[in-house]
């Protein structure tokens, strides 16, 4: 870690899920071990395999005003109320326009205007489809009307990994506050894709549970009965600052954005590395960048997605690159996963727990795989030891894409 460079702090956040409209409902029910998840009632449900989904518990239509939400595809609806929320969270920085900046992203986009507008255009011709069509399905649609609404002018960006998306966008806007593009920066992810075609493609990849029976036990990282993840929606967003534009200010510091570390697997478009080298090389990278050893990380805020193949790969990797001490836990549990946007909404979750010293628990998990060394957080949240101490949030993406950041408490 460069002596001189920017040091980034996180004064603010936001965000919308399956278990609440804001941070503070979403917080409590994570403490309280309660799932997003929901059997799906839409017409169209009894054409796919699977029937649930982690539909966001406050739909975004309700706090936007009207005439806003109309020209704006969900996933941009979920940026704003994150970004808003998570603006004035951060007191609502007074910041030069050049010096503010975006970064949010999503894995796939306005995906749900996409389809609905075709469909629009076949049955009704060109002349009936929206103005806004395509800013409302452009993949940085949620970055440029965050931007237009604060007026940032130091760069709007969405970096796009998949669903290692949100982390990378975070990563990125570290490094525009350390290179000195920015002195403000709001990140994090977003995503929207509860359609059957995206449903339906991921069954068709074996990537998704089907215990339609049980939708509230479907997600189930490291268990030995998992069979797939649960798709969420939401977004999760962080303001981050430099220290000195903080300082300044006399704003509340929530944590330090530390360390960002990437890789990519090259091994798979989809399939993890068996080995689970490139996550390593991103959790080494992250904390060798944020300054810290693996005996400073205390809590791991796994990708941990419920995946066959996926979940004991990361944490044979946790114990190799940081080792099995930290609380390592799975917030998808109870979320569902939020593809772009979970990177965005579990380093809020990361920056949470160390702010309250606490570790939400991994629910769903009854019988743990084997193979499986660190200390999983199961049955009941767990305490944080007092001092500095540091976090980790993982994002892997479709692609081979791998994203670790660290978070710090000082």
């Amino acid at each position: 870690m460069s002596a001189n460079r920017a040091r980034v702090v996180v004064t603010g956040f936001g965000a919308t899920t399956p278990l609440g409209g804001d941070v503070t409902s979403t917080w409590s029910a994570l403490l309280a071990g309660q799932s997003g998840v929901r059997s799906l009632t839409e017409d169209w449900v009894d054409s796919v395999p699977v029937k649930f989904a982690g539909v966001a518990a406050v739909d975004p239509s309700e706090v936007l005003p009207r005439p806003e939400a109309r020209r704006l595809d969900r996933s941009e609806q979920f940026a704003l109320v994150a970004a808003r929320e998570a603006w004035q969270h951060a007191g609502a920085p007074q910041v030069a326009p050049e010096r503010l900046g975006v970064v949010v992203s999503s894995g796939i986009g306005g995906i749900t205007t996409t389809l609905s507008a075709y469909d629009t255009f076949k049955e009704k011709g060109w002349n009936r489809l929206s103005p806004f069509t395509v800013p409302m399905l452009m993949p940085n649609g949620p970055a440029a009307w965050i931007g237009l609404d604060l007026g940032a002018q130091a760069g709007v960006h969405a970096t796009v990994s998949a669903c290692a998306s949100g982390a990378e966008a975070i990563g990125y806007a570290m490094e525009m506050i350390r290179s000195g593009r920015a002195d403000v920066v709001v990140a994090g992810g977003t995503e929207a894709a509860i359609h059957p075609l995206n449903i339906a493609a991921f069954a068709a990849a074996r990537a998704m549970s089907t215990r339609n029976d049980d939708p509230q036990g479907a997600s189930r990282p490291w268990d030995r009965d998992r069979d797939g993840f649960v798709l969420g929606e939401g977004a999760g967003i962080v303001v981050l600052e430099s220290e000195e534009h903080a300082k300044a200010r006399g704003a509340r510091v929530y944590a330090y954005a530390a360390g960002v570390g990437y890789s990519a697997d090259s091994h798979h478009i989809t399939q993890p590395e068996p080995e689970g080298r490139g996550i390593i090389m991103a959790m080494t990278q992250a904390l060798t960048d944020a300054g810290v050893t693996g005996q400073d990380v205390k809590h791991i805020n796994a990708h941990g997605t419920s995946t066959p193949a996926g979940d004991v790969i990361e944490v044979q990797a946790v114990a190799k690159a940081i080792g099995t001490h930290p609380l390592v836990t799975s917030t998808k549990s109870m979320t569902g996963h939020l593809l772009g946007g979970a990177g965005g909404i579990e380093s809020v979750f990361t920056i949470k727990a160390l702010e309250d010293r606490v570790v939400p628990a991994t629910i769903n998990l009854a019988n743990p795989d084997d193979g499986i060394e660190v200390d999983l957080v199961h049955g009941e949240s767990r305490k944080l030891p007092d001092g500095d101490i540091a976090a980790v949030n993982n994002s892997f993406g479709f692609g081979g894409h791998n994203v670790t950041v660290v978070f710090t408490t000082h």
